[in-house]
């Protein structure tokens, strides 16, 4: 059985997207710490949440871009990206991978996947991303960016 135990949105910390988002949005990065190859349950609840959204249209013809963060190298990075892919592409999504002419991909020894960008933060939570990490989270930010602007203005 699963079952909310806390407020949708708590009263503090870091900010919460919430459905108007979605609908206001042009283009949609959505990121979630791996939980044995997978994506976080609560970022799986919000999505099953969706169903209004989803009957709407809300998110057809809008760009997407995944990303994730694991505790070791083989922690399942791209199994991850690929569950969150799945419901994105239900609601009519377009995904922006990162494509190998992003040479960071080619010398990257740490995160960094075509299906999204990605972080191996070791067993002890490391945040520190390598120079290879950034290049290709900023490159996946600037392509996912360029082809909602690219959408929005032929809309």
């Amino acid at each position: 059985m699963c079952e909310a135990v806390e407020d949708d949105i708590p009263l503090s910390g870091p900010p919460y997207v919430e459905t108007r988002d979605l609908d206001e949005c042009i283009g949609l990065a959505l990121g979630s710490p791996t939980r044995f190859g997978n994506m976080a349950a609560p970022m799986k609840y919000f999505l099953d949440g969706l169903a209004a959204e989803w009957v709407n249209g809300t998110l057809v013809g809008k760009p997407a871009a995944v990303f994730t963060s694991t505790a070791s190298q083989h922690g399942g990075q791209e199994s991850t990206l690929l569950s969150m892919m799945l419901p994105l592409l239900h609601h009519g999504m377009l995904i922006v991978g990162l494509p190998y002419t992003e040479t960071a991909l080619n010398r990257t020894h740490s995160g960094g996947t075509p299906y999204g960008a990605s972080h191996v933060a070791g067993g002890d939570g490391n945040p520190q991303l390598t120079a290879e990490e950034v290049e290709l989270a900023v490159a996946h930010g600037r392509r996912l960016a360029q082809v909602a602007l690219k959408l929005a203005d032929a809309a």
